[in-house]
């Protein structure tokens, strides 16, 4: 069963009816396995659209998508929460080249471990950094690919090439 799901994960779905399906909450596609990702909160969602938004306007060279659907690799397909590419490279309708960023934002249901092996998955698909952030903890980690996750101290920031932002100010929408 997917972190958050009460269903569990539908299977012997074909690529084709994958992609032309809308799926609310979004899902992910594993080998023909839908695994629904968990509903987001108010936190959830109000810290994805301000993390998006920051990265727009304080990064010019960059373009975020919100809820992708990315092709990792032939039958495997995953939705970050959020992707971050360089506007000279962004393909449609469905990237299959590695983004510059994933990031992951933590609902309650959700487990850390699921968040880091969702992580691995970008990184062997070629992502070199992925954001997990926790809004109900005000906890953020940056994932590097070879590396392991290194927790942000509250007075750091997120970084990935550059990108970077204070964790204060990620968190700052919150209060």
């Amino acid at each position: 069963m997917a972190a958050g799901s009460t269903h569990p994960p539908v299977t012997g779905v074909s690529v084709e009816e994958y992609l032309k399906t809308s799926y609310k909450p979004a899902c992910d596609y594993l080998d023909g396995e839908l695994r629904q990702k968990p509903l987001p909160t108010w936190k959830h969602s109000v810290l994805q659209s301000w993390i998006a938004q920051l990265i727009r306007t304080g990064f010019p060279a960059f373009e975020v998508g919100s809820e992708p659907t990315v092709r990792i690799r032939e039958r495997r397909y995953l939705v970050p929460d959020l992707a971050v590419q360089r506007r000279d490279r962004i393909q449609a309708p469905y990237p299959s080249d590695p983004v510059h960023l994933c990031v992951e934002i933590l609902s309650p249901d959700d487990r850390m471990g699921e968040a880091l092996s969702k992580c691995e998955e970008y990184h062997a698909w070629g992502v070199k950094t992925a954001w997990i952030v926790d809004p109900d903890n005000e906890r953020a980690w940056e994932y590097r690919s070879g590396e392991r996750p290194r927790e942000i101290p509250a007075g750091g920031s997120l970084t990935a090439d550059g990108i970077a932002i204070p964790l204060a100010e990620v968190f700052s929408v919150l209060r």
